[in-house]
C-alpha cells in the first residue's frame, strides 16, 4: 500500500480550499484503501482571515491537517517548506502538490495516480494541453515558456501540479533552488528519462479571480530562469554578439531595443537568484506556529 499525500499551499482562500478538499474525497471514492492510504496536508502562508470551521466529513482522505505558518513567504517557498516538512516528519511514497483553488483540477489526480503506480520510480508531471485564461494572458504564457526555452535549453509544460517519488523529494528539499522555483528546481535536478506526463488542462478557480497577475507571471518566469542562470548567461552573450553583428550597419534606438531587454532580463534575473537561499530553506520549519488536525 502506497502513503500518498497531497500538499496544499494556501493564502486566504480558505472557501476554494475547502471545496477542492471535498471534490478530492468525491473523487478518490473508487481507490481502494488496500491500495493507496492519501491524506492532505494544508500549508497556510500565514493567512490574514481566519479560517473557517470545516463542516465536511471526510472518507476517502485517511486525514487533513493545517500548518500553520508564522509569516507570509509566497507560494512557491510555502511549496517548498511543505516539501521539506513532509520529508523530514511523515512516512510517504508519493507527495502531490496542488493549488488551493481549483485550477488543478481534482479529476486528474485518478490519471496521475494511475501513471505513478505505473512507473513507481519516475516524476508524473501534469503537462498543460489547454488553458482556461484569456488570450492575452496564454499569449504572456507561451511567450514566457518559449524565452524560457531559448534562453535556457528547458521547455517546462509543467507548474506544481505533479506526482513526486521520495527519491525526488529528497534531492528537491536539498536543493537552494526549490525554495525560488518549484517548476525550476525540478527541471535541474530530474533528468528527461526520469520524467513522464500526463496530459492536463487547466481549471477555472472556484471563487474570486486569478491571482496571477501579468507582473506575478514576469516573476515566475524570471525565477524559473534563475534556476539557470548559467545557461542563461552564456546563451545571452552569444545572442547579443550575433544581433550586434547583424544590426552593425543600422544602430538606431528601435534596433538597440532587444540589447537593452536582454541585458534588464539578465539583471533581474541576478537580482532573482539571490532568492535560492539554503540556509533559508533548511530553517523554513522553524517558522511553523501550530498544526491543526481536521480529520
Amino acid at each position: 500500500m502506497k502513503k500518498i499525500i497531497i500538499l496544499i499551499p494556501v493564502y486566504n482562500d480558505w472557501q476554494s480550499v475547502f471545496k477542492l478538499l471535498e471534490n478530492i474525497d468525491k473523487g478518490l471514492e473508487v481507490w481502494d484503501s488496500d491500495v493507496a492510504h492519501i491524506s492532505a496536508i494544508i500549508f497556510n502562508d500565514a493567512s490574514t482571515e481566519e479560517r473557517p470551521i470545516n463542516t465536511s466529513t471526510f472518507n476517502s482522505l485517511k486525514s487533513v491537517q493545517v500548518v500553520n505558518m508564522k509569516e507570509n513567504k509566497g507560494h512557491a517557498r510555502c511549496n517548498a517548506a511543505g516539501l521539506k516538512y513532509i520529508s523530514a516528519n511523515r512516512d510517504f511514497d508519493l507527495v502531490i502538490p496542488m493549488d488551493a483553488d481549483g485550477e488543478d483540477r481534482p479529476e486528474e489526480l485518478g490519471p496521475l495516480l494511475c501513471k505513478a503506480y505505473e512507473y513507481p520510480e519516475k516524476v508524473i508531471t501534469a503537462n498543460r494541453v489547454k488553458r482556461s485564461e484569456g488570450l492575452f494572458f496564454r499569449f504572456c504564457y507561451l511567450s514566457h515558456k518559449y524565452l524560457t526555452f531559448v534562453f535556457t535549453g528547458k521547455l517546462i509544460k509543467y507548474g506544481n501540479f505533479t506526482c513526486l517519488p521520495k527519491s525526488a523529494i529528497n534531492q528537491m528539499v536539498n536543493d537552494s533552488a526549490t525554495w525560488s522555483s518549484f517548476s525550476g528546481s525540478l527541471a535541474k535536478i530530474i533528468k528527461d528519462e526520469d520524467l513522464t506526463s500526463v496530459s492536463s488542462t487547466r481549471g477555472t478557480r472556484y471563487f474570486g479571480p486569478s491571482k496571477m497577475s501579468f507582473i506575478n507571471l514576469l516573476k515566475h518566469s524570471l525565477s524559473i530562469m534563475a534556476v539557470f542562470k548559467k545557461n542563461l548567461l552564456i546563451r545571452s552573450i552569444f545572442f547579443l554578439i550575433a544581433y550586434l553583428f547583424l544590426i552593425i550597419n543600422n544602430f538606431s534606438i528601435v534596433t538597440l531595443m532587444p540589447v537593452v531587454a536582454v541585458i534588464a532580463m539578465l539583471i533581474s534575473i541576478m537580482i532573482l537568484s539571490k532568492r535560492e537561499n539554503m540556509l533559508e530553506f533548511n530553517e523554513s520549519l522553524k517558522d511553523i506556529q501550530s498544526i491543526d488536525k481536521i480529520k
